[in-house]
Protein backbone atom coordinates (compact mmCIF):
# COMPACT_ATOMS: atom_id res chain seq x y z
CA UNK A 1 0.00 0.00 0.00
CA UNK A 2 1.14 3.54 -0.76
CA UNK A 3 2.04 5.45 2.39
CA UNK A 4 0.57 8.87 3.17
CA UNK A 5 2.78 11.81 4.16
CA UNK A 6 1.41 15.09 5.50
CA UNK A 7 3.87 17.89 4.78
CA UNK A 8 3.99 21.06 6.86
CA UNK A 9 3.76 23.70 4.14
CA UNK A 10 4.90 27.25 4.97
CA UNK A 11 4.66 28.84 1.55
CA UNK A 12 8.46 28.87 1.24
CA UNK A 13 10.77 27.07 -1.13
CA UNK A 14 12.03 24.49 1.40
CA UNK A 15 8.65 22.93 2.21
CA UNK A 16 7.65 23.21 -1.46
CA UNK A 17 10.64 21.13 -2.54
CA UNK A 18 10.05 18.68 0.33
CA UNK A 19 6.50 18.04 -0.91
CA UNK A 20 7.63 17.60 -4.52
CA UNK A 21 10.40 15.16 -3.58
CA UNK A 22 8.00 12.99 -1.61
CA UNK A 23 5.53 12.99 -4.52
CA UNK A 24 8.34 11.87 -6.85
CA UNK A 25 9.22 9.09 -4.40
CA UNK A 26 5.73 7.64 -4.71
CA UNK A 27 4.07 8.78 -1.50
CA UNK A 28 0.52 10.04 -1.26
CA UNK A 29 1.30 13.61 -0.23
CA UNK A 30 -1.00 16.08 1.54
CA UNK A 31 0.02 19.69 2.10
CA UNK A 32 -1.02 21.24 5.40
CA UNK A 33 -0.62 24.93 6.13
CA UNK A 34 -0.57 26.08 9.75
CA UNK A 35 -2.09 29.42 10.80
CA UNK A 36 -0.10 30.08 13.95
CA UNK A 37 -0.56 33.83 14.32
CA UNK A 38 -3.69 35.87 13.63
CA UNK A 39 -2.63 39.42 12.93
CA UNK A 40 -2.08 41.71 9.95
CA UNK A 41 1.12 43.58 9.26
CA UNK A 42 1.48 47.37 9.48
CA UNK A 43 -0.22 47.78 6.10
CA UNK A 44 -3.28 45.77 7.15
CA UNK A 45 -2.26 42.79 5.03
CA UNK A 46 -2.43 39.30 6.51
CA UNK A 47 0.95 37.76 5.73
CA UNK A 48 -0.37 34.26 6.45
CA UNK A 49 -2.86 34.64 3.61
CA UNK A 50 -0.04 35.56 1.24
CA UNK A 51 1.86 32.44 2.28
CA UNK A 52 -1.22 30.23 1.93
CA UNK A 53 -1.72 31.57 -1.60
CA UNK A 54 1.76 30.28 -2.44
CA UNK A 55 0.94 26.94 -0.79
CA UNK A 56 -2.16 26.62 -2.98
CA UNK A 57 -0.19 27.42 -6.12
CA UNK A 58 2.60 24.95 -5.31
CA UNK A 59 0.27 22.11 -4.33
CA UNK A 60 -1.85 22.64 -7.44
CA UNK A 61 1.22 22.59 -9.69
CA UNK A 62 2.53 19.30 -8.29
CA UNK A 63 -0.91 17.74 -8.01
CA UNK A 64 -1.47 17.19 -4.29
CA UNK A 65 -4.39 18.15 -2.03
CA UNK A 66 -3.87 20.93 0.52
CA UNK A 67 -5.58 22.19 3.63
CA UNK A 68 -5.08 24.84 6.29
CA UNK A 69 -5.55 24.47 10.02
CA UNK A 70 -5.71 27.12 12.74
CA UNK A 71 -3.26 26.49 15.58
CA UNK A 72 -3.12 30.14 16.70
CA UNK A 73 -4.60 29.43 20.16
CA UNK A 74 -2.11 26.63 20.73
CA UNK A 75 0.70 28.88 19.55
CA UNK A 76 -0.32 31.73 21.82
CA UNK A 77 -0.68 29.51 24.90
CA UNK A 78 2.30 27.21 24.33
CA UNK A 79 4.84 29.50 22.65
CA UNK A 80 3.99 33.21 22.76
CA UNK A 81 3.02 33.30 26.45
CA UNK A 82 6.41 31.78 27.28
CA UNK A 83 8.10 34.27 24.94
CA UNK A 84 6.57 37.19 26.87
CA UNK A 85 7.36 35.63 30.24
CA UNK A 86 11.03 35.24 29.33
CA UNK A 87 11.33 38.82 28.10
CA UNK A 88 9.67 40.10 31.27
CA UNK A 89 12.45 38.33 33.20
CA UNK A 90 15.06 40.14 31.12
CA UNK A 91 16.08 37.07 29.15
CA UNK A 92 16.25 36.62 25.37
CA UNK A 93 14.10 33.65 24.34
CA UNK A 94 14.06 31.73 21.07
CA UNK A 95 10.39 31.05 20.18
CA UNK A 96 11.30 28.99 17.09
CA UNK A 97 12.64 26.24 19.35
CA UNK A 98 9.38 25.98 21.30
CA UNK A 99 7.35 26.25 18.08
CA UNK A 100 9.05 23.09 16.83
CA UNK A 101 8.43 21.13 20.02
CA UNK A 102 4.91 22.36 20.77
CA UNK A 103 3.44 23.03 17.33
CA UNK A 104 5.23 21.40 14.37
CA UNK A 105 6.14 18.20 16.21
CA UNK A 106 3.31 18.55 18.72
CA UNK A 107 -0.21 19.56 17.70
CA UNK A 108 0.58 19.46 13.97
CA UNK A 109 1.99 15.95 14.21
CA UNK A 110 -1.02 14.79 16.26
CA UNK A 111 -3.44 16.37 13.79
CA UNK A 112 -1.69 14.75 10.81
CA UNK A 113 -1.90 11.31 12.40
CA UNK A 114 -5.61 11.81 13.10
CA UNK A 115 -6.31 12.48 9.42
CA UNK A 116 -4.53 9.30 8.35
CA UNK A 117 -0.85 10.16 7.96
CA UNK A 118 1.71 7.39 8.07
CA UNK A 119 4.45 10.02 8.20
CA UNK A 120 4.86 13.74 8.58
CA UNK A 121 7.50 15.80 6.81
CA UNK A 122 8.93 19.31 7.06
CA UNK A 123 11.43 21.40 5.14
CA UNK A 124 14.00 21.39 7.95
CA UNK A 125 17.63 20.81 7.07
CA UNK A 126 18.47 17.82 9.28
CA UNK A 127 17.96 14.07 9.30
CA UNK A 128 16.91 11.13 11.43
CA UNK A 129 19.39 8.34 12.17
CA UNK A 130 18.41 4.92 13.56
CA UNK A 131 20.99 3.06 15.65
CA UNK A 132 20.20 -0.20 17.49
CA UNK A 133 16.48 0.50 17.37
CA UNK A 134 16.79 4.07 18.70
CA UNK A 135 16.02 7.28 16.83
CA UNK A 136 18.55 10.13 16.80
CA UNK A 137 18.46 13.63 15.35
CA UNK A 138 21.41 14.26 13.02
CA UNK A 139 22.95 17.33 11.44
CA UNK A 140 22.27 18.11 7.78
CA UNK A 141 24.79 17.67 4.97
CA UNK A 142 24.97 21.46 4.60
CA UNK A 143 26.42 22.69 7.89
CA UNK A 144 25.54 26.30 7.10
CA UNK A 145 21.85 25.41 6.74
CA UNK A 146 21.69 22.79 9.50
CA UNK A 147 18.65 23.42 11.70
CA UNK A 148 19.14 20.90 14.50
CA UNK A 149 19.76 23.86 16.84
CA UNK A 150 16.07 24.76 16.50
CA UNK A 151 15.01 21.16 17.13
CA UNK A 152 16.95 20.65 20.35
CA UNK A 153 13.80 20.40 22.50
CA UNK A 154 12.02 17.61 20.62
CA UNK A 155 11.97 14.03 21.91
CA UNK A 156 12.90 10.87 20.06
CA UNK A 157 9.23 9.81 20.20
CA UNK A 158 8.30 13.01 18.33
CA UNK A 159 10.75 11.98 15.58
CA UNK A 160 8.96 8.68 15.00
CA UNK A 161 7.53 8.56 11.48
CA UNK A 162 9.14 11.88 10.51
CA UNK A 163 10.82 12.46 7.14
CA UNK A 164 13.25 15.30 6.40
CA UNK A 165 13.49 15.29 2.58
CA UNK A 166 16.11 18.07 2.41
CA UNK A 167 18.68 16.29 4.58
CA UNK A 168 21.08 15.50 1.74
CA UNK A 169 20.95 18.76 -0.20
CA UNK A 170 24.38 20.38 -0.31
CA UNK A 171 23.04 23.92 -0.01
CA UNK A 172 20.13 26.33 -0.37
CA UNK A 173 21.19 27.19 -3.92
CA UNK A 174 20.68 23.56 -4.91
CA UNK A 175 17.20 23.61 -3.39
CA UNK A 176 16.30 26.76 -5.31
CA UNK A 177 17.76 25.33 -8.53
CA UNK A 178 15.69 22.14 -8.09
CA UNK A 179 12.57 24.27 -7.51
CA UNK A 180 13.24 26.34 -10.63
CA UNK A 181 13.82 23.25 -12.76
CA UNK A 182 10.39 21.97 -11.70
CA UNK A 183 8.57 25.25 -12.10
CA UNK A 184 7.76 25.93 -8.45
CA UNK A 185 6.60 29.52 -7.93
CA UNK A 186 8.46 29.71 -4.62
CA UNK A 187 11.86 29.03 -6.20
CA UNK A 188 13.11 32.58 -5.68
CA UNK A 189 10.87 33.58 -2.79
CA UNK A 190 12.80 35.44 -0.11
CA UNK A 191 13.53 33.48 3.07
CA UNK A 192 11.66 34.62 6.15
CA UNK A 193 13.88 36.20 8.81
CA UNK A 194 13.53 37.00 12.48
CA UNK A 195 10.66 35.90 14.69
CA UNK A 196 7.84 34.52 12.56
CA UNK A 197 4.93 36.36 14.21
CA UNK A 198 6.70 39.72 14.08
CA UNK A 199 7.70 39.63 10.43
CA UNK A 200 9.24 42.79 9.02
CA UNK A 201 7.90 45.06 11.77
CA UNK A 202 10.02 46.95 14.27
CA UNK A 203 10.69 44.48 17.08
CA UNK A 204 10.80 47.05 19.90
CA UNK A 205 7.48 48.58 18.82
CA UNK A 206 5.92 45.13 18.69
CA UNK A 207 7.18 44.11 22.13
CA UNK A 208 6.08 47.40 23.69
CA UNK A 209 2.46 46.41 22.98
CA UNK A 210 2.84 43.61 25.54
CA UNK A 211 5.60 44.78 27.91
CA UNK A 212 5.47 48.49 28.85
CA UNK A 213 8.61 50.54 28.32
CA UNK A 214 10.37 51.69 31.47
CA UNK A 215 13.38 53.99 30.91
CA UNK A 216 16.44 53.41 33.06
CA UNK A 217 20.15 54.09 33.41
CA UNK A 218 23.07 52.76 31.40
CA UNK A 219 26.13 52.34 33.59
CA UNK A 220 29.70 51.23 33.18
CA UNK A 221 30.89 48.24 35.20
CA UNK A 222 32.43 50.60 37.77
CA UNK A 223 29.06 52.31 38.30
CA UNK A 224 29.39 55.49 36.21
CA UNK A 225 26.15 56.54 34.50
CA UNK A 226 26.81 57.11 30.79
CA UNK A 227 23.30 57.22 29.32
CA UNK A 228 19.71 56.06 29.49
CA UNK A 229 17.82 53.23 27.84
CA UNK A 230 14.16 52.71 26.91
CA UNK A 231 13.58 49.50 28.84
CA UNK A 232 15.96 46.77 29.98
CA UNK A 233 13.78 44.03 28.43
CA UNK A 234 14.51 45.16 24.89
CA UNK A 235 18.26 44.64 24.91
CA UNK A 236 20.54 41.62 24.62
CA UNK A 237 23.91 40.73 26.12
CA UNK A 238 26.61 41.43 23.52
CA UNK A 239 24.54 44.04 21.69
CA UNK A 240 26.57 47.06 20.53
CA UNK A 241 24.03 49.12 18.55
CA UNK A 242 20.62 50.57 19.21
CA UNK A 243 21.01 51.96 22.72
CA UNK A 244 22.26 55.46 21.91
CA UNK A 245 25.81 55.51 23.21
CA UNK A 246 28.34 57.24 20.98
CA UNK A 247 31.34 59.28 22.00
CA UNK A 248 31.20 60.57 25.59
CA UNK A 249 32.97 63.73 26.73
CA UNK A 250 36.03 63.00 28.84
CA UNK A 251 36.51 59.49 27.48
CA UNK A 252 39.27 59.07 24.91
CA UNK A 253 38.38 55.49 24.02
CA UNK A 254 36.51 55.46 20.70
CA UNK A 255 35.73 51.72 20.74
CA UNK A 256 32.06 50.70 20.47
CA UNK A 257 30.02 50.06 23.60
CA UNK A 258 28.74 46.56 24.35
CA UNK A 259 26.04 45.40 26.74
CA UNK A 260 27.73 43.18 29.31
CA UNK A 261 24.86 42.37 31.65
CA UNK A 262 21.34 43.42 32.66
CA UNK A 263 20.04 44.20 36.14
CA UNK A 264 16.33 43.57 35.59
CA UNK A 265 15.30 44.26 39.18
CA UNK A 266 16.78 47.78 39.12
CA UNK A 267 16.28 48.32 35.36
CA UNK A 268 19.96 49.00 34.67
CA UNK A 269 22.05 48.11 31.63
CA UNK A 270 25.77 47.59 32.27
CA UNK A 271 28.14 48.29 29.40
CA UNK A 272 31.82 48.39 28.55
CA UNK A 273 33.87 49.54 25.59
CA UNK A 274 35.59 47.23 23.16
CA UNK A 275 35.97 43.45 22.94
CA UNK A 276 37.03 43.05 26.57
CA UNK A 277 37.15 39.90 28.70
CA UNK A 278 33.83 40.91 30.27
CA UNK A 279 32.09 39.84 27.02
CA UNK A 280 33.43 36.29 27.28
CA UNK A 281 32.57 33.26 29.42
CA UNK A 282 34.37 29.97 29.89
CA UNK A 283 31.33 28.08 31.16
CA UNK A 284 27.56 28.20 31.49
CA UNK A 285 24.72 26.37 33.22
CA UNK A 286 21.50 25.39 31.48
CA UNK A 287 18.15 24.61 33.01
CA UNK A 288 15.50 22.15 31.84
CA UNK A 289 18.01 20.34 29.65
CA UNK A 290 16.33 18.07 27.12
CA UNK A 291 18.20 14.94 26.05
CA UNK A 292 16.51 13.93 22.79
CA UNK A 293 17.22 10.20 22.99
CA UNK A 294 19.71 9.12 25.68
CA UNK A 295 20.12 10.81 29.06
CA UNK A 296 23.84 11.26 29.63
CA UNK A 297 25.86 12.15 32.73
CA UNK A 298 28.77 13.95 31.09
CA UNK A 299 31.68 13.84 28.70
CA UNK A 300 33.37 15.61 25.81
CA UNK A 301 31.01 17.14 23.27
CA UNK A 302 30.65 19.75 20.58
CA UNK A 303 28.42 22.68 21.49
CA UNK A 304 26.90 25.85 20.10
CA UNK A 305 25.12 28.70 21.85
CA UNK A 306 23.47 30.19 18.76
CA UNK A 307 22.34 29.04 15.32
CA UNK A 308 25.12 28.82 12.74
CA UNK A 309 27.84 29.32 15.32
CA UNK A 310 30.79 27.03 14.49
CA UNK A 311 30.71 24.01 16.78
CA UNK A 312 32.85 24.47 19.90
CA UNK A 313 34.74 21.81 21.86
CA UNK A 314 33.42 21.47 25.39
CA UNK A 315 32.92 19.19 28.37
CA UNK A 316 29.53 18.81 29.99
CA UNK A 317 28.32 17.51 33.32
CA UNK A 318 24.75 16.76 34.40
CA UNK A 319 24.28 18.21 37.88
CA UNK A 320 22.20 16.57 40.67
CA UNK A 321 19.25 18.94 40.08
CA UNK A 322 19.06 17.91 36.40
CA UNK A 323 20.65 21.07 35.01
CA UNK A 324 23.70 20.79 32.77
CA UNK A 325 27.01 22.63 33.19
CA UNK A 326 29.09 23.20 30.06
CA UNK A 327 32.79 24.11 30.21
CA UNK A 328 34.28 25.33 26.93
CA UNK A 329 37.83 24.75 25.76
CA UNK A 330 37.81 28.34 24.46
CA UNK A 331 35.88 31.25 25.98
CA UNK A 332 32.59 32.10 24.30
CA UNK A 333 31.41 35.57 23.35
CA UNK A 334 28.11 36.99 24.63
CA UNK A 335 26.60 33.95 26.33
CA UNK A 336 22.96 35.04 26.55
CA UNK A 337 20.49 33.90 29.24
CA UNK A 338 17.28 32.64 27.67
CA UNK A 339 18.96 31.30 24.54
CA UNK A 340 19.79 27.61 24.11
CA UNK A 341 23.04 25.73 24.45
CA UNK A 342 22.90 22.67 22.21
CA UNK A 343 25.24 19.68 22.49
CA UNK A 344 26.45 17.25 19.82
CA UNK A 345 28.32 13.98 19.58
CA UNK A 346 29.80 14.46 16.11
CA UNK A 347 26.76 14.40 13.76
CA UNK A 348 24.23 13.46 16.46
CA UNK A 349 22.35 16.25 18.24
CA UNK A 350 22.14 15.17 21.89
CA UNK A 351 19.73 17.93 22.95
CA UNK A 352 19.81 21.33 24.56
CA UNK A 353 18.81 23.52 27.47
CA UNK A 354 18.00 27.14 28.23
CA UNK A 355 21.04 29.12 29.34
CA UNK A 356 20.52 30.19 32.95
Amino acid sequence: MTKTVVVGMSGGVDSSVAALLLKQQGFDVIGLFMHNWQESDDNGCCTAEQDFTDVRRVCSSIGIPYYSVDFSKDYYNRVFAHFLSEYSLGRTPNPDVLCNREIKFGVFRDYAMKIGADFIATGHYCSVTRINGKIYLSRAADENKDQTYFLNQVSSSQLENVIFPLADFSGKNDVRKFAEEHGLVTARKKDSTGVCFIGERNFRNFLSQYIPMKPGEIRTLDGKTVGTHKGVFYYTVGQHKGFGLGGIAGLSNSSPWYIIKKDVKNNILYVNQGETDDLYSSSLVTEKFNFITDKLSGGEVLARIRHRQPLQKAFFETLPDGSVKVDFYEKQRAVTPGQYCVLYNEKICLGGGVIK
